[in-house]
Parts: C-alpha cells; sequence; structure tokens
C-alpha cells in the first residue's frame, strides 16, 4: 500500500510539473524577481497547485502537497536544464577569480 501511494504521488507530481513550469515561466516574465528565489517560487506555486488540483484526483492532501512540491522543485530544475547553458568550471582558481582564461598572456 506504501508503494501504491508513493507511485501515486510521484505520478501526480509528474504530471503536475508541466503546469508548475508555465506557471513559474509566467512569474518570470510578469514579475522581477531575483533569481535565487526562483526555486522557492516554483515549490511554493507547486504547492498551490498541487492543493488546486482536487477535483482531478483522489489523493489525500499531504499526498497532493508532497507531489506539488516536487513539482514545483522538478519543474524549476528540468527548465535550468534544458534552456540555460552555462559554461565553466564550478571551482574558481584563486589566481584567476573573474572567471577568464589567462594561458595567452603568460610571459615567462
Amino acid at each position: 500500500m506504501v508503494n501504491q501511494n508513493l507511485n501515486d504521488v510521484l505520478s501526480f507530481a509528474t504530471l503536475l510539473s508541466v503546469f508548475v513550469m508555465a506557471v513559474v515561466q509566467l512569474v518570470k516574465i510578469t514579475i522581477n524577481l531575483p533569481k535565487n528565489i526562483i526555486p522557492l517560487v516554483g515549490v511554493l506555486i507547486g504547492l498551490l497547485l498541487g492543493l488546486s488540483f482536487y477535483p482531478f484526483t483522489d489523493l489525500q492532501t499531504v499526498e497532493r502537497l508532497w507531489g506539488g512540491g516536487l513539482a514545483g522543485l522538478s519543474a524549476t530544475g528540468l527548465f535550468e536544464l534544458a534552456f540555460n547553458k552555462r559554461s565553466g568550471n564550478s571551482i574558481v582558481n584563486p589566481d584567476n577569480r573573474d572567471g577568464k582564461d589567462n594561458k595567452n598572456n603568460d610571459k615567462k
């Protein structure tokens, strides 16, 4: 029974993440938000949409909240992974904090 509940929550989160991603993108376009709070906005939108989808599912409130939270996190991560191209390294050389490549500037 517990395994079936988990499958139901994950299925609900999978379907809900598409809607959460669309609403998060709408919020990002219409409201000027700092980039570091967008995942929090995604989770909050996921929770709200999870609660509001009660006519479409027979899940309990707690399960819909879990699904909404997971959908908010996954929607934000999926969009960042798919559409934001990042280059460079995660570790910055202490001598090269600006991130520029100084290989050609070495005079030995």
